[in-house]
């Protein structure tokens, strides 16, 4: 989207920052990461209540400041989208000033966050020996595509790659067709939920021990992770799972139908809710046929099955099945383009889209989508401009005076 062009955004409500969480409140996080999987564990903690600084590289920062187009008011919407709730400071790290400076920040936090390979772990000194030489008792949490150790750790790796690797796009997509991607970086976000999540553990064991743990989170394994009802299943009858579309292999009748104008999707996951479907509509005689009363005969009819059900579907619209499939408990949906998903009352209602007020333009925001006490997240700070916090942090946290401030700018250090 060019920005002269209106954006859908516009609609959604306008937050004012406030009401943040504070269940992380008094928790300082040092995000040393870039792209997609570490900013968005990252900006988990920061929902959550964690104070997160962000060290970016001067002039050019955190690589999704580059990926537009699309972008909103001169910045990268993807970068827009997972980093708000955070301070951005620019440090070149690789210079001994710099290391210092970064040294001075992390005796003052709890958590720190890379997605650096190991061997630029080691070249940038930070390592977790490194770092935790600094602050002993610090959380460590390496967020990389295949983990620290092993053949393949410094290997670059990116979400299509994950993807790949984890089995995922094998089983995505129609069976003659090529294997897909997931519609959106899954191996990213995935990954960076596993961060957040194995953070919270580790800050948990700190409070009872006072140790410091170093975690490991990979893309590739939290992608394959994502299949273990594939994997398991694989694994102990020894037939190979294949991609199937929308269409399970494994409960019968779960998949996309075609109705008199737009698909839906049906699931009859259990025997209760397949009776209720044949009253739905009409078809006592498929209720009280004893062959299909459990999901392993309905599997050995289900092609006969599905041509039956199409048979009906496809004699009314879509927004008359899902009313009837609703009244009658039976789990259907249909099938949301993005800007269809946006519009949604209900998720509009439960505040998930919202945009957060901004002097240049208001960001669009996805919201946590975790309550607590019925509270929904706040936020207050938008996606922060490229180093505008360096200042503050350097006098805040490191202590540093203006005329050392100044020295390192003329030095290039920050």
């Amino acid at each position: 989207m060019s920005e002269t062009t209106v954006s859908p955004s516009q609609s959604l409500p306008r937050v004012a920052p406030g009401g943040r969480l504070e269940l992380l409140k008094g928790i300082r996080v040092l995000d040393l990461t870039t792209s997609i999987a570490g900013p968005y564990g990252t900006m988990l903690l920061g929902d959550f209540g964690a104070e997160i600084i962000k060290v970016e590289r001067p002039k050019y920062g955190d690589d999704s400041r580059q990926w537009s187009p699309p972008s909103l008011a001169g910045q990268a919407l993807w970068f827009l989208s997972v980093n708000r709730n955070k301070k951005s400071v620019t440090i070149d790290f690789s210079t001994a000033k710099g290391l210092d400076i970064l040294h001075s920040i992390v005796k003052e936090c709890d958590v720190i966050v890379t997605n650096q390979l190991p061997s630029v772990l080691t070249k940038l000194k930070i390592r977790y020996e490194d770092i935790r030489a600094v602050r002993p008792d610090i959380v460590y949490v390496s967020l990389t595509g295949f983990g620290i150790g092993g053949g393949r750790q410094n290997d670059p790796c990116y979400d299509l790659i994950a993807e790949g690797f984890s089995g995922v796009m094998d089983l995505t997509g129609e069976l003659d067709s090529d294997p897909q991607k997931v519609g959106t970086p899954a191996a990213d976000l995935l990954s960076g939920t596993d961060a957040a999540m194995a953070c919270l553990a580790a800050l948990m064991d700190r409070t009872r021990t006072g140790n410091g743990h170093f975690v490991e989170v990979s893309l590739v394994e939290s992608m394959t992770r994502f299949l273990t009802p594939r994997v398991v299943s694989y694994l102990g009858s020894g037939e190979v799972p294949r991609r199937s579309g929308a269409k399970d292999s494994v409960i019968a009748i779960y998949q996309v139908f075609a109705t008199a104008d737009e698909p839906i999707t049906l699931a009859l996951p259990n025997d209760a809710i397949w009776l209720r479907f044949c009253s739905l509509i009409g078809r006592g005689d498929l209720a009280q046929d004893q062959t299909l009363a459990t999901n392993a005969g309905r599997v050995l009819r289900r092609r006969e099955l599905v041509e039956q059900i199409q048979h009906h579907l496809v004699q009314h619209p879509r927004s008359y099945w899902l009313a009837m499939c609703r009244e009658h408990k039976v789990p259907a949906g249909p099938i949301n383009r993005v800007d269809q998903v946006v519009q949604d009352e209900e998720l509009l209602a439960r505040q998930l889209f919202y945009t957060m007020e901004h002097q240049e333009s208001p960001i669009p925001q996805v919201g946590l989508g975790i309550r607590f006490n019925k509270k929904v997240a706040g936020y207050d700070r938008a996606p922060p401009k490229l180093g505008e916090d360096t200042i503050s942090v350097l006098k805040g946290i490191v202590g540093a005076s203006q005329q050392e401030i100044d020295a390192y700018k003329n030095a290039g250090v920050i």
